[in-house]
């Protein structure tokens, strides 16, 4: 009847309920009802909130379970309950008195760490002091409170099934061992394999196509421009970590004249505003854009310094609305896009230090600093890079860390993000960290890699938050493009504007839509340079970085740094709004193909020269 989406396990939720979507569709059930868990929750005081679902457990836990063979016992049991038949076909089944762990011994020690117990006169969800739920909770994957000395195995219990005795127990049937399989000749073990596969070859029930049945022509197109290159422009690579502004802005730069403009290579925070997985919408983009040719290289998921699991700077994110659920399809634009033949995929290759190769080793998805790599190695000796960064500076950080030859080949950097502390106090924009009161969220999301770019020796251009809000006018940009020209990718972002600004008049979530706004003034600042009339001053900056959350990614100006950063202090806002809409209308570099109805169409009937 229906699947509902846990959005805080294995897998984003805005990726997710598409993947439902695809999966029913080729299965011949649109009929199925697909729910993602709420932005509700449960509060401290234990009050649950309306719309609960959760895009964060109670409690911060990294166990998860979820297979295939759980899901069989499941229906095995709810078949045969409903012949009242209790037993199961593929697990021997017994009654237990159990409990899900949260907490370690000692119990009945308040430490700090237990939401439950520690600073209240009654526990939560009415738990029992000196139970098994009220000592040590787990505070991450490097709590030292875990470590046994000597081992590395941990000791921690949060997140196991436990037999336990007391009004703290559940009674409850449970699988205890596996079946095996009663076919002795047959290569498969377990009884569950056997029926698996028995139902995935069933004829009943089958899947109506894939993407080449669902569509009788459908061809793989790779779109590049003229390869005869006049008079190019600027060499740029384009960091970003795909908000919906970094989407404005990717538009606006493939729209630039190319004697202005050579995007070069698209780089992909991983620690930002979206899945890295959504590195599929920008394929999406360059393919409707013409431009299959630019190479995308994904970026690291987490800050410089921090674990691989359990970066404190990229949970800031909004999971739900508003956060990864919205950018992850785009604010659900993404399926109206025309679709790329380039996929990211999880394919490896031993080449790339992989232990083995997977089924397809060449559709490997590039690391950031890969593409980087073969960028410079394709330059021309005078040639040189410049940079336009829209999130976290991770990347950059990384290939300058890496390369030492990175600094000589690099013109110039423009960076969009940081918020300069000044005298009138005005605030930074990490609204999901209220302590931190001057940070702004690029900084933030790495702030030793902020650190270690904008204190060094390349030259620096910053946009900082007090320019953006000066671009961040949706009335504005809004009714330049309702009185430009109409092209594909104009109607695209016009629809888009429309949309993020719709749910912010609507929605307390998505009160902040105007920061992704003010991140296209770097595309059109880099293209656009004095016609926009800039006011730029050298300033003298720090970063704070590795203190605390209250404190990191602020920027002040520090009169005994050694190398001052050009700030884009102000601009024509009138003018701004005109680049924009103009350049976005403009019938000169526009798509080759507008849509995915257009290639849906296009897919559908055969071409015109198939009998040639």
């Amino acid at each position: 009847m229906a699947v509902t989406i846990n959005a805080n396990a294995w897998t984003n939720a805005g990726h997710a309920v598409n993947h439902l979507y695809d999966m029913f569709y080729m299965m011949g059930r649109d009929d199925v009802l697909v729910g993602v868990g709420g932005d509700g929750g449960i509060s401290y005081s234990g009050t649950i909130y309306p719309n609960v679902g959760g895009f964060l457990p109670l409690i911060d836990q990294s166990y998860f379970m979820w297979d295939s063979f759980t899901s069989g016992i499941a229906i095995s049991s709810m078949r045969n309950d409903m012949n009242h038949n209790l037993g199961n076909d593929f697990a021997d089944l017994e009654y237990m008195n159990i409990t899900v762990i949260t907490s370690n011994k000692p119990y009945g020690v308040h430490d700090g760490s237990n939401p439950m117990f520690d600073g209240r006169k009654t526990p939560r969800f009415g738990l029992k002091r000196g139970g098994v739920h009220s000592g040590h909770v787990q505070t991450g994957t490097t709590d030292s409170f875990c470590h046994a000395k000597g081992s590395k195995k941990g000791k921690c219990e949060d997140g196991y099934t436990k037999e336990v005795s007391g009004p703290e127990a559940v009674h409850i049937r449970v699988a205890t061992k596996a079946r095996p399989n009663m076919d002795k000749s047959s290569p498969l073990d377990r009884e569950f394999f056997k029926s698996f596969l028995e139902a995935l070859n069933r004829r009943e029930n089958s899947g109506r196509f894939d993407m080449k049945t669902q569509f009788p022509f459908y061809r793989e197109i790779f779109y590049k421009p003229d390869s005869i290159k006049k008079n190019m422009g600027k060499s740029v690579i384009f960091d970003m970590d795909m908000s919906p502004g970094d989407f404005v802005s990717l538009i606006y730069l493939l729209k630039a004249p190319t004697e202005v403009i050579d995007l070069k290579g698209i780089l992909v925070s991983g620690n930002g505003w979206a899945n890295i997985a959504s590195i599929d919408i920008i394929y999406d983009i360059l393919h409707m854009m013409g431009r299959d040719d630019v190479p995308v290289g994904r970026g690291n998921t987490t800050a410089l310094g921090t674990p691989v699991l359990g970066c404190k700077y990229v949970s800031v994110i909004p999971q739900g609305s508003g956060g990864l659920l919205d950018s992850d399809t785009l604010y659900g634009l993404a399926q109206s896009l025309p679709r790329s033949p380039r996929r990211y995929t999880a394919e490896n290759s031993v080449k790339y230090g992989a232990p083995r190769d997977t089924d397809h080793p060449d559709l490997r998805q590039p690391l950031a600093f890969e593409v980087w790599q073969s960028l410079i190695e394709q330059l021309d000796p005078s040639e040189k890079i410049t940079v336009l960064t829209n999130g976290p500076l991770t990347n950059l950080a990384n290939i300058v860390l890496a390369d030492k030859n990175a600094s000589s080949v690099i013109e110039g950097v423009y960076v969009v993000g940081g918020h300069i502390k000044d005298e009138n106090g005005s605030m930074g924009n990490v609204f999901t960290v209220p302590s931190n009161r001057y940070a702004e969220f690029n900084m933030f999301l790495d702030p030793l890699a902020a650190k270690t770019i904008l204190e060094s020796t390349l030259d620096i251009t910053l946009i900082p938050l007090s320019s953006q809000r000066k671009a961040a006018s949706f009335q504005a940009i809004i009714e330049a493009l309702k009185n430009s020209d109409d092209t594909p990718e104009s109607n695209f972002i016009h629809r888009l504007l429309l949309l993020i600004h719709d749910l912010q008049q609507k929605h307390k979530l998505y009160h902040h839509m105007d920061i992704f706004l003010g991140e296209v003034l770097g595309a059109v600042y880099l293209v656009e340079g004095l016609n926009v009339n800039p006011s730029v001053q050298l300033k003298p900056i720090s970063i704070v970085a590795n203190s605390t959350t209250n404190m990191d990614g602020q920027i002040v100006v520090n009169r005994q740094s050694a190398n001052p950063v050009k700030v884009l202090v102000d601009f024509s806002s009138e003018i701004y709004y005109t680049c924009v809409a103009n350049s976005l209308g403009s019938k000169e570099q526009s798509a080759v193909i507008g849509s995915f109805a257009e290639q849906r169409a296009i897919w559908s009937k055969p071409p015109k020269n198939l009998g040639s």
